[in-house]
């Protein structure tokens, strides 16, 4: 779900995972069309870092 986010609000995915002032960055890249399309992929590639940051926690805490 996060992945379609990224694809289609990236700005809006940068909330999710927590890092507000990369979202409104984000955003303000979006604003302009050729600008989109590397949000989405800023957007993506964050999305997998946080996803390997929060794997790498979860083997360490347990």
């Amino acid at each position: 779900m996060r992945l379609l986010l990224a694809l289609l609000l990236p700005w809006l995915q940068f909330f999710t995972i927590g890092r507000p002032i990369a979202g409104i960055v984000c955003l303000v890249l979006q604003i302009t069309i050729i600008g989109w399309i590397p949000a989405a992929i800023w957007s993506v590639y964050a999305l997998s870092q946080y996803e390997t940051d929060r794997k790498i926690k979860k083997t360490l805490r347990g």
